[in-house]
């Protein structure tokens, strides 16, 4: 079980992607066998069942753990920071990091390469209009997903964003948004 914990660890650490992987990096390549042994876990699986252990508890999970260790170094020291961040953070932002891994995990390939262009997209934008953007992705996000393009689609929004901004929203409204989160911060901070 730690040894699929660990690549549930090392996926969902990679891919921890809010709504449509914003300020995240593609997820790694992994070898075949890897992702057999994932079938049936979740992503986040080993951070939900070790998230309330002490950090250097954790860590010790990690490193004792023969997958993790066989792991070029500089791999294993960057899976080592990206688990000092989740736990740097309150509990409900982990909670929200976790939802997101599951978002992320559920969709498919090709979904995933349209969600890696998006993003691509959105960061081409100038940094006031990509937060325009951000904040009408977590409006569409409460949205049922019929009502998104009704939404896009409307007077305001027409006045609000260009034709390219209201093209990266349509898109992105089409993908499995993770749900909005009560009291999320700005997406900026993220």
């Amino acid at each position: 079980m730690i040894r699929v914990g660990v690549v549930t660890l090392i996926l969902a650490l990679a891919s921890a992607t809010p709504s449509l992987a914003q300020n995240r990096k593609h997820p790694p390549e992994h070898p075949p066998q890897w992702k057999k042994q994932q079938e049936g876990h979740h992503a986040g699986q080993w951070l939900r069942q070790h998230k309330d252990l002490p950090p250097e508890q954790q860590r010790k999970e990690l490193e004792k753990d023969p997958q993790f260790r066989n792991l070029p170094p500089q791999r294993q020291q960057q899976l080592r920071e990206q688990l000092n961040r989740f736990n740097s953070v309150p509990p409900e932002k982990q909670q929200q990091m976790l939802n997101r891994m599951e978002t992320w995990e559920h969709l498919t390939p090709e979904q995933k390469q349209q969600a890696r262009q998006l993003h691509t997209q959105l960061q081409q934008l100038p940094e006031a209009r990509r937060q325009a953007v951000r904040n009408a992705i977590q409006t569409l996000r409460s949205l049922p997903p019929e009502a998104r393009q009704s939404q896009i689609d409307s007077e305001a929004y027409k006045k609000q964003f260009s034709p390219e901004e209201r093209n990266v929203l349509g898109n992105a409204s089409k993908l499995p948004l993770a749900p909005a989160e009560p009291n999320e911060p700005d997406p900026q901070e993220e």
